[in-house]
């Protein structure tokens, strides 16, 4: 482990930021001008840069005309709930009124437009498929989809592999010869901007004023894509971060759905407040869980209701399904990390830690696999694949990387040199899932483990902590915490700050049996100051905490603590870096 101070690299100066805590902050992330931090929607990057894009509104311009039946096919995760909804809630008001949605069940199809969910759609009599979130890999489905001489639309954000499906469109902005400058959107992005397309499209055709159909407003769908965009942990460049602070805008002043409004409240959130974390930590999960455990449908159509109270019973069942998504991890966790004390021995010093972690067991849920990797990844800083098993003697993984491993690049390279080896895979730089028979795990774990000593850089596996510096003792405070959680939607590659301080501790008390409640007193050239804050760190080793008394080096972040209608402000444990004693 080493920790870096970022570098202030960028040239934005405290007149542009009206703050010296900020302008150090966005400094640390390149930024240069003020405009880099605009999150108008005059700034977002055009629609007309994504390749297909009008080929795909031409498909759609027909099956309006015709009245065609369109059947939308989802993804069961978060961003595949908030793409759906977009699409049924945007072509509902754009007119079409035969519209229907499918998401295959991860247990039943696995993942993405399958020759299965192709021939489950048959009972909406689809003359239209359209893919969200999912599709660019879809060969046999689409195959399949024009057997029953049904046209295709993909609207897919994920990275395509050697050959593409045979649609009638594909939107992609990581598709091969694709111009769009953002390669990040979401799922829900790309298909926010589709409808965007499509509308524009009818406007100049006067179709809305011919048949006497309100405009429609497509940004009041901002706050599903705010929510599918943090959720599905994109990096937020400057296009995604225009999109989800335009969404929380929405949700701080309730012009958002009901059913985000319900999530808020059984998460005990305040939604006049909402930031990006909230999307990722609270709303994104209860939509997740129901995907993991049951069938994504709940989320969707808590999502889709209109009233507020059926929206509330069903986010109430999205956060029983949390709560047991939890159960399962938890359970699951303990089993892995008892697997890996077997297999290896002295796992704690960092050289006897194998370059990824492969691990399987006959009874592990299929929907939680992915958050126990990254369970094992977070605790060890090395990429990590779980299996549970499938059907016939297939098992499924979920892989999840650390930075500079592009775990799907990896994937390729094992498949290219084992042709036989693994069944499919696709996924991201940090995240990828694949399949396989159970009987090849082992010849796997061996090529998998050669193909990263060969492709990666050594260096990768010291993980690399930034931290913002230092806080000052008139920096500790609520007026601080309150500048940093409003100044930007933070998130995947434009991180919320983090600071190292040295502190003594005066207060502890243990929450739960899993987290440690602390009161601080700040430390600054090693001189105890009269400035003193609260401070929780949450799912810790219980015994590696010291008791009061003691000096403790900490990585942090600066938060606001809302509790019975008073605001304070709170430290947010990152990592103990180092402990000791005051003389």
């Amino acid at each position: 482990m080493k920790l870096i101070q970022r570098e202030l690299s960028g040239k934005i100066s405290t007149q542009d930021t009206d703050s010296p805590l900020l302008q150090r902050i966005f400094s640390a992330r390149g930024i240069d001008t003020p405009d880099e931090l605009s999150t108008e929607l005059k700034d977002l990057h055009p629609i007309s840069q994504l390749k297909d894009i009008h080929q795909a509104v031409a498909v759609l311009v027909e099956a309006l005309t015709a009245q065609d039946s369109i059947v939308i096919i989802g993804d069961f995760d978060a961003d595949g709930a908030t793409a759906t909804t977009v699409a049924v809630k945007s072509l509902a008001m754009m007119g079409y009124v035969n519209v229907h949605y499918l998401v295959p069940n991860r247990f039943e199809y696995g993942y993405g437009l399958t020759p299965e969910i192709v021939i489950e759609a048959q009972q909406y009599k689809p003359k239209l498929i359209i893919t969200v979130d999912n599709g660019i890999s879809s060969i046999d489905g689409v195959e399949k989809a024009k057997a029953f001489n049904c046209r295709v639309i993909i609207t897919d954000h994920h990275l395509p592999g050697h050959q593409l499906p045979d649609a009638d469109a594909i939107i992609n902005p990581n598709q091969p010869n694709d111009h769009f400058p953002s390669k990040n959107l979401a799922g829900v992005g790309v298909v926010f901007y589709l409808m965007l397309a499509l509308k524009n499209k009818l406007q100049e055709q006067r179709y809305f004023q011919q048949h006497k159909i309100p405009v429609p407003n497509l940004t009041s769908l901002l706050d599903l894509v705010a929510l599918g965009t943090v959720a599905d942990v994109v990096p937020l460049d400057k296009n995604n971060r225009i999109l989800v602070e335009q969404g929380l805008r929405r949700m701080r002043s309730k012009q958002c759905c009901v059913g985000i409004q319900a999530l808020f409240s059984v998460a005990g959130r305040n939604i006049d407040n909402a930031v990006s974390s909230d999307l990722g930590f609270s709303c994104g999960p209860r939509l997740n869980a129901a995907g993991r455990l049951d069938d994504i449908t709940v989320g969707i159509e808590t999502l889709l209701c209109n009233d507020y109270q059926q929206a509330l019973e069903m986010a109430g069942a999205l956060d029983d399904l949390n709560k047991d998504r939890r159960e399962i991890e938890n359970s699951m966790k303990g089993e892995a990390l008892q697997l890996l004390a077997t297999e290896f021995e002295n796992l704690d010093a960092e050289k006897n830690i194998p370059v990824i972690f492969c691990l399987y067991k006959d009874d592990w849920h299929q929907g939680v696999i992915g958050i126990l990797a990254a369970r094992i990844r977070e605790r060890y800083h090395r990429p990590a694949i779980i299996f549970a098993p499938g059907d016939e003697g297939i098992i499924k993984g979920s892989a999840r990387s650390i930075p500079g491993l592009h775990i799907r690049d990896i994937l390729d390279v094992v498949a290219t040199q084992n042709p036989k080896l693994i069944d499919k895979f696709g996924g991201h730089a940090m995240a990828a899932g694949l399949s396989m028979a159970e009987e090849k795990l082992p010849e796997f774990i061996e090529a998998i483990s050669n193909a990263i000593t060969e492709q990666c850089d050594p260096s990768i596996f010291q993980e690399k902590l930034l931290s913002d510096g230092e806080l000052q003792h008139d920096e500790l405070n609520l007026n601080s915490a309150d500048q940093i959680r409003f100044a930007a939607p933070w998130g995947q590659h434009f991180p919320a700050p983090v600071f190292d301080n040295h502190f003594e501790i005066i207060q502890k008390r243990i929450l739960k049996n899993a987290h440690v409640k602390l009161v601080l007193r700040l430390i600054l050239n090693q001189e105890k100051t009269a400035t003193t804050i609260d401070a929780i760190a949450f799912n810790v080793n219980l015994d590696e905490w010291p008791e009061q008394g003691a000096v403790v080096h900490l990585l942090y972040k600066l938060d606001v603590n809302e509790f019975r209608g008073v605001s304070s402000a709170q430290l947010i444990i990152d990592r103990l870096l180092s402990k000791g004693l005051i003389d």
